[in-house]
């Protein structure tokens, strides 16, 4: 059917036009078979950490003779998201994420000069299994970035206006309705601005704010019928960010500028850097700073009321086989102290807040050139371009958990843990390891991975309550449980791998609904046990 869409062209705000089937652009994707075999495992598991060399050395001891410590941050691949492709739009490339609650929307983009683009939908409510659960490919539309609130999807993008008998200018906005991970592009709202491309989109309130770039606007919609209620022009935006009442957009020509919701400019924050020609770079605030990508410079961190400049951060690593160019900060995300960077090539970086200073911890194991980075809450979400999107979970320790292990010491130690025979251990914490090894007793409460295989040797005893990850998808790694011991979970079990329960061995599920993601095989010998309810996801028990 028809319906009406309003847009406003930046220099003429009052203005609206009527137009019909605007549906005719677009093409929802049907075939669900295409959707399940977008989400590919073959990588997931157990993600490891590439150290900065100064942090490394503190963990390798290899001055003092000490042994490798095990690490922070537990991160583990869930799954990767290949790129839609359809007839006359097999080149695209993934461009940006907005993370809403159970959901992920992610925006492709064309490399090269045709005007095509794509939404996807991914449903993460399961971290075991994310699915894509609507897609719409856009015929005459680069998009270039997503936000999402209350039930609609907003991207920002370029169309071809000449080829266009809508289109007015080359820089779009579109508000597309979204319920329950379903786009419904018969509830559909388009505007355009001047500018060469739309290149960013957040929401304020009830407000949508779009940038584009080169001799292009901020515009500042109505977010009920994306009327232009007021525009500021620019010389190359590339990025908008929105904290509490203040906006801050990034200009390629001149650096930070911070606005009030008249889009007023309040304080200007001059950076020089070059910020390329027509490439990606994202500003993010963090607490009272300002995180700006500032190319192969890496990281500019600014004080958002002063200007004043705090440090740079820079690209942790330079691979061998790229090209300098390749190498730059293309876009920063802040997740509580976690500082992460997108650097193209260079891969993407965690680095963290410690007291006036952010320290590098080091380059997460990611295939493909990391162009775009977003995270919220337990998940990092890593566009790799015509890779897709990468989709990997912090496991960040509960507050529960952390409230019922809370007289425990925090784990530290090797990354290669051996519990002595007799030995009765416990810890709390959030670590990494490349092996564990338990001859006596260990309870650990938090979050944990490890890269290799865990062992329970005769008569030892290993409890865990919270989450572990064992393995990697194309690493297969296993749990042995050997005759006499036990291994007793409360909470979340992921192996890659299999679970070799030998004769006598006991496994124990306690709690509400503890969950078993055994992606390998399991083996029962003998007169072993498995006690508990808890839930066999995959059905191998």
């Amino acid at each position: 059917m028809a319906i009406t869409a309003t847009f406003a062209v930046a220099s003429c705000s009052d203005e609206t036009t009527i137009f019909e089937n605007p549906e005719d652009n677009l093409i929802k994707e049907t075939d669900q078979l295409k959707l399940e075999n977008s989400v590919n495992f073959d990588r997931a598991g157990v993600l490891d950490i590439y150290e900065d060399p100064i942090t490394s050395a503190k963990r390798y001891g290899s001055t003092t003779g000490k042994v490798e410590q095990a690490g922070d941050y537990p991160l583990t691949l869930v799954a990767q998201i290949a790129p839609p492709s359809f007839k006359n739009g097999e080149n695209l490339a993934a461009t940006h994420v907005a993370l809403n609650g159970d959901y992920g929307y992610v925006s492709y983009n064309t490399v090269g000069q045709e005007y095509v683009g794509a939404v996807d939908v991914i449903d993460i409510s399961d971290p075991n299994n994310p699915t894509v659960t609507s897609r719409v490919y856009f015929t005459n539309a680069d998009l270039n970035s997503i936000a999402y609130d209350r039930g609609y999807v907003y991207v920002a993008g370029g169309v071809d206006s000449e080829k266009s008998v809508t289109a007015t200018s080359n820089s779009l906005v579109a508000k597309i309705g979204v319920d329950n991970g379903r786009l419904n592009t018969s509830n559909i709202t388009f505007g355009f601005q001047e500018g060469f491309n739309a290149t960013d989109v957040s929401i304020i309130n009830n407000t949508v704010l779009v940038t584009s770039g080169q001799d292009g606007f901020v515009v500042a919609y109505d977010k009920s019928d994306m009327s232009t209620l007021s525009e500021t022009a620019f010389s190359d935006l590339r990025s908008v960010a929105v904290n509490g009442t203040e906006i801050a957009v990034l200009d390629a020509a001149q650096g930070v500028s911070v606005l009030d919701q008249n889009l007023t400019i309040t304080k200007s924050i001059d950076i020089d850097s070059d910020f390329g020609i027509d490439a990606k770079r994202t500003l993010a605030f963090s607490g009272d700073n300002i995180v700006v990508s500032e190319g192969s410079k890496g990281a500019g961190i600014y004080n958002a009321s002063t200007g004043s400049f705090i440090e740079y951060v820079p690209i942790l690593t330079s691979p061998e086989n790229a090209e300098p160019g390749d190498i730059v900060t293309n876009g920063v995300a802040v997740n509580d102290d976690v500082l992460l960077m997108a650097n193209g090539a260079g891969g993407l970086s965690l680095s963290e807040k410690k007291f006036d200073n952010t320290e590098g911890v080091g380059v997460i194991e990611l295939n493909g050139s990391i162009n775009y980075v977003a995270s919220k809450g337990d998940y990092i979400f890593a566009a790799s371009g015509k890779s897709g999107f990468q989709i990997i979970k912090l496991n960040k320790p509960s507050q529960s958990l952390l409230t019922r292990c809370e007289n425990l010491a925090s784990f530290s130690g090797s990354s290669n843990y051996k519990v002595p025979e007799g030995a009765e251990e416990a810890y709390s914490g959030s670590k990494r390891f490349n092996s564990l090894t338990v001859d006596g007793s260990l309870l650990l409460c938090g979050s944990w991975t490890v890269k290799n295989d865990i062992t329970i040797n005769e008569d030892g005893i290993f409890e865990m309550n919270g989450t572990i990850v064992i393995g990697r998808f194309h690493k297969r790694r296993d749990v042995v449980v050997k005759s006499g011991s036990t291994l007793r979970i409360e909470g979340n079990m992921t192996i890659y791998g299999d679970l070799i329960l030998e004769d006598g061995a006991a496994l124990e599920f306690l709690g509400d609904r503890p969950i078993a993601a055994i992606w390998g095989k399991v083996t029962k010998e003998g007169n072993s046990t498995v006690t508990g309810v808890f839930n066999d996801y995959y059905g191998k028990f």
